[in-house]
């Protein structure tokens, strides 16, 4: 079963590479989000399969703490682009 679950993994880290190319060269802001939202939930994946891998507990507090960050900054995103949308309107 170790096997499937570091299978995946691999496959997962294959996800990240598409993601920070994706981060790196989008074509608006909107994509490069959308990538870092994808970064942050592979990576919660990935840290909960190393962690079911491994039996070490601590990985899943770490996954849970991934998972905050990224939706704090999901709301920070969408706060920052109605008020650069706002400010546009006004001028």
């Amino acid at each position: 079963m170790n096997t499937i679950y570091i299978a995946i993994v691999l496959f997962l880290f294959l996800n990240l590479l598409v993601g920070i190319w994706r981060i790196i060269y989008g074509p608006s802001d909107e994509d490069r989000i959308l990538a870092s939202q994808l970064f942050g939930t592979i990576t919660v994946i990935i840290l909960l399969l190393l962690a079911q891998i491994n039996d070490y507990d601590a990985l899943r507090d770490v996954a849970l703490l991934f998972t905050s960050l990224a939706a704090v900054t999901a709301v920070a995103f969408v706060q920052s682009s109605v008020l650069k949308k706002k400010k546009s309107y006004d001028d």
